[in-house]
């Protein structure tokens, strides 16, 4: 018997999401330890699930866990905006009726200290999949100060970017998370209800797993790939990556895709791919916050594809 290790995010919101699709094919983008694919493989019985994830750990895990549903599980191991790329050329269009993709680092990952997400951890790599060549060392301590400042700028919003930088840069080398953020602990922000090397982690963590690139590259693959019927749901835990789900799926919704200075529409006005299902992100329940702390920042936004 497994130890299953942790309830999923959202669980039920993400059930509610596929609750009518009676049939064909829902991809699970960020499988992690299966939470989420076995509450949909449950709760919709007659469709198949296509899980992808890149971390050999997780995969190992979830194919013991998922085995009892046969072969209506598929298993792919990638990461998600390459392996996306592969099942839309594999299957019509017609048939894909949903995709899932829980955005970010897993709370397994993050508990595993020897895996160097977590600012207590005593090494310092932070990649989801450990055969991937870019770790954490190598970005604390062989980017230069402007690459540094790129990155705690844009992906940590860190207003003391050039100050963080330079810091990392004369107290190089690191070998360590816990050392980096004792190290940082004095620039970090205060205030918030999270541990002040948190934002430190997260510019680290978004840069040596390209998480934003994969993210709009997913957006793109399904764009173009133009599915006539599938409910697209996407977990985000950061506004960075809110806002870029936000804005692509406004942008599928709109018919008219004329410039603003356009006197009349002459694109046709046909443009959408679907419809945004909910205006605001969907967001936990009270009782899911007491008991998952994880999910006070989880947000999931759904897009209904209709184009014919």
């Amino acid at each position: 018997m497994q130890d299953i290790p942790h309830v999923p995010v959202l669980y039920r919101e993400v059930i509610a999401a596929f609750e009518d699709i009676e049939s064909g094919i829902i991809i699970d983008c960020t499988m992690g330890y299966g939470g989420h694919s076995s509450m949909i493989l449950e709760a919709n019985p007659n469709i198949k699930l296509i899980a992808i994830d890149q971390d050999q750990t997780a995969i190992d895990f979830s194919t013991e866990r998922l085995a009892k549903y046969g072969d209506r599980v598929s298993i792919r191991k990638g990461r998600f905006s390459n392996v996306i790329k592969e099942i839309l050329e594999e299957y019509e269009p017609n048939e894909i009726k949903g995709l899932l993709a829980d955005i970010g680092v897993s709370s397994l990952q993050l508990d595993q200290k020897e895996r160097g997400f977590s600012y207590e951890s005593e090494n310092l790599d932070m990649r989801m999949d450990k055969d991937a060549p870019l770790s954490a060392e190598n970005v604390v301590n062989e980017y230069t100060q402007d690459e540094l400042e790129k990155i705690l700028l844009e992906y940590g919003e860190l207003r003391n970017y050039k100050k963080i930088a330079n810091k990392i840069i004369q107290n190089r080398p690191f070998s360590s998370a816990k050392d980096l953020s004792d190290t940082l602990k004095s620039e970090m922000p205060r205030g918030k209800k999270i541990h002040p090397a948190t934002l430190l982690m997260q510019a680290i963590r978004i840069e040596v797993n390209d998480e934003l690139g994969e993210l709009k590259s997913l957006l793109t693959s399904l764009k173009e790939a133009e599915l006539p019927e599938a409910r697209i749901a996407i977990i985000s835990f950061h506004s960075l990556e809110d806002r870029i789900v936000k804005q692509e799926f406004v942008a599928w919704a709109k018919s008219c895709i004329c410039p603003p200075e356009a006197f009349r529409c002459e694109c046709g006005n046909n443009h959408a791919l679907g419809k945004i299902v909910s205006r605001k992100p969907i967001m936990a329940k009270d009782d899911e916050l007491k008991e998952n702390v994880r999910s006070r920042s989880a947000k999931m936004r759904l897009f209904q594809m209709d184009r014919v």
